[in-house]
């Protein structure tokens, strides 16, 4: 069966100096998830926000708290986005040095648990953890900047996860980040994908909830 499509508009996006504000905005709007991108000018090329920025949005909003953490060895700081307020934590693959180690770590803080793959990550490194997790995000543009154009080829590669989960039998989310608008929802959501990341497909359109509905209607009646 497949799982209902979710729109989670990217923070990233948002106009920083009102970010309460901005939240506030899509949530009334009907996103189902805030996509939050941590970044530490390390594992990519720019800094974006840490814990204590999520903390204070926490107390305002009782949206999804969906935080990806593009950071080098992110198993340092998970109690910390734990404590803030994360919803689901997802990790890079290509940033962890115990993969398995971390994602049990997410999970004995009583949190959903992602992995997260580059574009030229293959989505066969991941047969080994797939048991352990609750989601998989597909970057379909090259991680540390928002306002990218969607990679065309991460349409195959959303298919090539959705076959292997098929086949290892294992009913988890997709979530696809980079580049998404209303205009090319229907590529991923034909491969697979269920949670669709959406940066200046919602924050940089004048109407929230028109934008946020479009997206979810292109991409369900791609299904």
């Amino acid at each position: 069966m497949a799982r209902d499509i979710k729109i989670a508009p990217s923070l990233l996006a948002a106009d920083m100096g009102d970010l309460r504000q901005a939240v506030a905005r899509v949530e009334q709007a009907g996103a189902d998830y805030l996509h939050l991108d941590v970044m530490d000018g390390a594992f990519v090329p720019n800094i974006s926000f840490g814990a204590d920025v999520i903390r204070a949005l926490r107390k305002g909003s009782r949206l999804f708290f969906d935080v990806h953490l593009m950071v080098e060895e992110p198993g340092r700081y998970l109690d910390d986005f734990a404590a803030a307020g994360a919803d689901l934590l997802t990790v890079h693959y290509e940033a962890c040095r115990h993969l398995h180690r971390v994602i049990q770590q997410i999970k004995g803080l009583g949190l959903k648990a992602g992995v997260a793959l580059n574009p030229a990550t293959p989505v066969s490194v991941l047969e080994d953890i797939l048991p352990d997790l609750d989601l998989v995000l597909i970057m379909s543009v090259n991680p540390g900047f928002g306002g990218q154009s969607y990679i065309t080829e991460s349409t195959a590669k959303i298919a090539r996860l959705a076959a292997m989960l098929d086949t290892a039998e294992r009913d988890i989310d997709i979530e696809v980040d980079g580049g998404v608008s209303a205009k090319n929802a229907a590529l991923p959501a034909s491969a697979g994908a269920n949670v669709l990341v959406a940066g200046t497909g919602v924050f940089g359109q004048t109407d929230f909830a028109q934008a946020i509905n479009n997206i979810r209607t292109k991409a369900a009646a791609a299904r």
